[in-house]
């Protein structure tokens, strides 16, 4: 999905397929604190021959990152509690993280929010200098395991993913300044 603002003043229009949502208001900050984060050590047992980080961590760690966010909105704090399932999971890999490297996880929902539905968006970061590691998407259905079927976001946790949601267009494109690691020949 690809938002792209158009628009002066205190209303902006973004545009996605060929649907236009107006927003009133102030164009959101591009980079407010995000609602959760969660500090990971890269060890190694999550390190692939090259020496860096195995591209299947990153999605354990926004497994770990959703469910305490999502837990947090609910105001629950046991996995049983968790009525959500995952339609779709995306990573972008933009710089190695090496064995041993501290990496700060990030969790927020994308706007707009739909009604049975929503995305996560997460990005990593090695600590302390803020190199950025990885980003990743999450769409998230609201899922009732009893009978098998999707259902309505609960009020309170519709008003929660509301309140923290950003508009983040184009978040999955390549960061500004990075760049894929180089394969050599050996």
């Amino acid at each position: 999905m690809s938002l792209r603002p158009s628009g002066i003043g205190k209303e902006f229009l973004f545009e996605r397929a060929n649907s236009p949502l107006l927003l009133r208001g102030a164009m959101p900050n591009p980079d407010p604190p995000w609602p959760h984060e969660r500090a990971f050590e890269v060890e190694y047992r999550d390190v692939d021959v090259l020496g860096h980080l195995n591209h299947a961590a990153y999605f354990r760690y926004m497994e770990t990152l959703r469910c305490e966010y999502y837990l947090r909105l609910k105001g629950e704090s046991s996995i049983r509690d968790l009525d959500i399932i995952i339609l779709e999971a995306t990573c972008r890999y933009l710089s190695p993280a090496p064995y041993g490297d501290r990496i700060v996880g990030e969790v927020v929902p994308a706007a707009p929010l739909g009604t049975t539905s929503f995305t996560l968006l997460y990005r990593f970061r090695a600590l302390p200098e803020g190199t950025e590691r990885a980003r990743g998407r999450t769409v998230i259905v609201a899922y009732d395991y009893r009978t098998g079927r999707k259902k309505p976001l609960e009020p309170s946790v519709r008003e929660g993913l509301a309140r923290d949601s950003r508009l983040v267009p184009d978040f999955l494109e390549r960061s500004p300044g990075a760049h894929a690691p180089r394969l050599e020949t050996l």
